[in-house]
């Protein structure tokens, strides 16, 4: 197993969404095409080109893995550990060779990017937890008591609704209620 220190890392400023090379440009804001990363994995890189060349969404390769879209995404980015089989049929859907599988199967180091996210996207997801965050822990514990949301037993899936004012996104997080111990 690889130390997380010793897992080659390639610091990037941004991703150009048009052909995945590194830029560094500070002009990342202006540009739609490219986006804020922290530091991106190599593998990382090198499974979005694969996915983007051979025209694949993340859906398709639910077929492929039977895994859900939104796990197979966080197995590119690294937040997810595949078994041999998964990571052997991901490598060969996107026409990669079979040593990148080492690295897809190692538990990976979680959480990406700095505290307060600078992705657009991301960030809301941040800002709908500072609205929102408190009201939801009190209607959870309302309902289920003193307790969190598991994050690993958990499904996350998203959506696309369609709406004659603009499509809405629908994200639904279904994790285990663990009550807090007593002792």
């Amino acid at each position: 197993m690889i130390d997380s220190e010793e897992r080659e890392i390639v610091p990037l400023i941004c991703i150009d969404r048009n052909n995945l090379k590194s830029s560094n440009s500070h002009k990342t804001k202006t540009d739609p095409n490219l986006i804020d990363t922290m530091t991106i994995p190599e593998i990382t890189q090198k499974l979005l080109a694969a996915k983007k060349a051979k025209g694949l969404t993340f859906t398709d390769l639910e077929a492929v893995l039977g895994r859900d879209e939104v796990w197979i995404a966080s197995l590119f980015y690294r937040q997810s550990t595949a078994t041999e089989d998964e990571a052997s049929k991901l490598l060969n859907a996107l026409g990669l060779s079979e040593d990148l599988a080492a690295e897809l199967t190692q538990c990976p180091v979680k959480g990406l990017g700095p505290i307060v996210p600078t992705d657009p996207l991301i960030y809301r997801f941040y800002e709908i937890m500072q609205v929102y965050g408190m009201p939801m822990k009190d209607v959870i514990q309302e309902k289920f008591g003193d307790g969190i949301m598991s994050a690993i037993d958990f499904t996350l899936d998203i959506e696309k609704i369609e709406d004659p004012k603009g499509d809405r996104v629908k994200v639904t997080m279904n994790g285990k209620f663990l009550p807090y111990k007593k002792w």
